[in-house]
């Protein structure tokens, strides 16, 4: 079969339409069945986060408390709901108790049988557990009254923790493909250009026009292009796409679909890490799914149009995030980016046209077909349409997966989505945009999120990890922790990225020992920029960005390392020393001494306790272990301890 051509005539439209409605009719059958049978619903967050948690044991425990208290109820396991901290996450829809459906953390096995007692059989829901309620004013907050629903505006995440993923009937009832059908009745050219007008950039960091690179793809003469979803996800604390693949596939498989059929595409494939087994069992099941539907294969709702996708699992090497890096690991040699142009839309799987997107672009094509281009661009920026999905990790009181529109600033995220700063410390830095992103202190907090706006602070949008930093977080450290990923991650074909985020590397482990050199400043700056300019991928462009925003932000901590052998966030150990206050200490306490892995702390002759300094491994489980009203055990630097020893006798 020969390559579409973009201006034909569409697909006679009663023939997609008419096979569409039939598949619906059915999922509404079923929906109906589940929505209208009596009894409560249970619906259980059973993404990675929640099985992590113990979302599973925590089904067990309800199922057998219904069966022992001969309750019928509906246990509804469903993906993510966002709120990765407190997991595992419950929604109790209780339709005869007259409250709204209830949203409960942390629900524990024990808590489970709990609630199946005395919610679904006595009718108390339980308040001191239910998520923003008081047990004073009893009023039960809708899920709406949450920040993570309120704020967020959610497009691409809209059905992740209200449809089973293994169920395409749920998703076919939430009006899922109907985008698809949509589209076949369009001619390809007409698709494209609504996902240009919608100003949809690649949502896999380097924010390339989605469909200007479709177009590109199908200017090319050759008789077969591949469409592959780039699901290698690889930054330290990012899991959106790996959220959205266990949570919601089909919602990706149907905006391959219809990129394939916009470009003229036979052949799929979604490119995922063997480390996410969860969302690489649902994402297979949902082909399998599609396949027996008649929406992926020889003749989709259908028609002519032919297109299915397979599943390739990636050996989870960072620099495969990368497109051309990407394709040669599909080709079965080392990942290792080349020189562009050609870019892949040009020449790229096999030498065909191949249009590589992220997870989180090919979600956002079923809500642009659907509800159009001018409803889209309504939402985010001009430059930067659509929403931004984050995970949000570090020092922040409700971590976990957010969706908002671009434009937001980072201080609504960070402090009216995400909570704020946990135990009333105080913001210091946010690094945005995964280990090749810019660390960003408290003067940036009114930065918006969007492409432009990022880049112009020194960060990046990134595939989407935050990571929110405290008070005690020392940056030269965390420069020297982004740059160990890099560093390890290179593929190793350039020399600058090779050899030069190793010198990076040892100069930065050098500062936290205490072992700085006057003129290590410079040689970061210097040799930062040299990477950067002589690195062939974005890897090794982006590696240095933690340390010079870091330095551009943060000079006086690379200052206090090298001059003052002191480490301002106390973190780094070797910079770092727990002595007791004696006149804090309690007589007779001995919880410090009793947790001390090494011993190093041992009682005084007035039975008060002390540390040796030679024996301490600098754990702090004694800072830990203190008991709050006494307060006695501090961490300062080694230079500061001396005097205090000397004081002590």
């Amino acid at each position: 079969m020969k390559k579409a051509d973009p201006k034909a005539a569409p697909i006679n439209k009663d023939i997609p339409k008419q096979a569409y409605d039939r598949i619906y009719k059915k999922a509404m059958q079923r929906q109906e069945a589940f929505l209208t049978a009596p009894g409560p619903r249970i619906h259980i967050g059973t993404a990675t986060c929640g099985i992590a948690a113990g979302a599973l044991e925590t089904r067990s425990a309800f199922k057998e408390a219904l069966a022992q208290r001969n309750i019928d109820a509906q246990i509804h396991t469903v993906g993510c709901f966002g709120h990765c901290y407190a997991e595992p996450v419950v929604v109790i829809d209780h339709p005869d108790s007259g409250f709204p459906p209830i949203f409960y953390p942390e629900v524990t096995p024990a808590k489970a049988k709990m609630l199946t007692t005395l919610f679904l059989e006595e009718g108390d829901p339980r308040f001191e557990h239910i998520l923003g309620a008081t047990v004073a004013n009893e009023m039960i907050p809708s899920i709406m009254d949450f920040a993570r629903f309120n704020q967020e505006k959610r497009v691409v995440m809209e059905k992740c923790g209200t449809i089973e993923p293994e169920n395409i009937y749920e998703y076919i009832a939430a009006d899922g493909y109907s985008a698809l059908s949509r589209a076949l009745q369009c001619a390809p050219d007409e698709i494209i250009d609504q996902v240009k007008k919608s100003g949809l950039r690649g949502r896999g960091g380097a924010g390339f026009p989605t469909g200007l690179k479709w177009e590109f793809a199908c200017n090319v003469l050759d008789n077969e292009t591949i469409v592959i979803c780039n699901a290698d996800e690889g930054d330290p604390g990012a899991y959106m796409d790996r959220t959205l693949l266990e949570s919601n596939p089909h919602q990706i498989l149907e905006g391959m679909a219809i990129c394939a059929y916009a470009t003229g595409a036979r052949h799929g494939i979604i490119y995922v890490r063997a480390e996410y087994p969860l969302a690489v069992k649902l994402v297979t099941h949902a082909v399998e799914q599609a396949r027996a539907q008649g929406l992926l294969g020889q003749s989709v709702l259908n028609t002519a149009f032919a297109f299915d996708i397979d599943i390739f699992q990636g050996s989870g090497a960072f620099v495969c995030g990368e497109e051309t890096a990407l394709i040669l690991s599909m080709e079965g040699h080392r990942g290792a980016p080349r020189y562009r142009p050609p870019y892949p839309a040009q020449k790229g799987l096999h030498d065909h046209p191949t249009v590589i997107n992220n997870v989180k672009t090919f979600a956002s094509i079923s809500p642009i077909i659907n509800k159009g281009a001018k409803w889209f661009r309504t939402i985010g920026t001009e430059r930067s349409p659509g929403t931004a999905i984050f995970s949000v990790v570090g020092s922040v009181v409700h971590a976990g997966l957010v969706e908002i529109p671009m434009g937001v600033t980072l201080r609504t995220l960070i402090f009216d989505i995400c909570g704020g700063i946990p135990n009333n410390k105080q913001f210091k830095a946010v690094q945005i945009g995964g280990p090749s992103g810019g660390c960003l202190p408290a003067e940036f907090l009114d930065t918006q999120i969007d492409f432009d706006s990022l880049i112009e602070a020194g960060a990046m949008m990134g595939s989407g990890g935050m990571v929110v930093m405290d008070e005690d977080s020392c940056m030269v450290d965390v420069a020297r922790y982004f740059l160990d990923f890099t560093q390890k991650e290179s593929c190793g074909k350039c020399t600058f990225c090779r050899i030069g985020t190793h010198q990076l590397l040892n100069i930065l482990s050098r500062l936290t020992l205490g072992e700085g050199r006057e003129e290590d400043i410079e040689r970061l700056e210097n040799l930062s920029e040299d990477i950067k300019n002589g690195s062939l991928c974005g890897l090794g462009k982006t590696a240095p960005n933690p340390v010079l925003t870091s330095l551009q932000y943060f000079k006086d901590e690379y200052v206090a390392h090298i001059k003052e052998k002191r480490c301002p966030g106390q973190t780094c150990r070797a910079l770092t020393a727990f002595y007791i206050e004696l006149d804090k200490c309690a007589r007779g306490c001995d919880l410090c001494e009793a947790c001390c892995p090494v011993e190093a702390v041992f009682t005084t002759s007035n039975r008060k306790k002390g540390i040796d300094q030679t024996l301490c491994v600098k754990c702090g489980e004694c800072q830990v272990a203190c008991p709050p009203d006494y307060d006695a055990v501090r961490k300062v630097s080694p230079a500061a301890l001396a005097p205090v020893i000397e004081r002590a006798g």
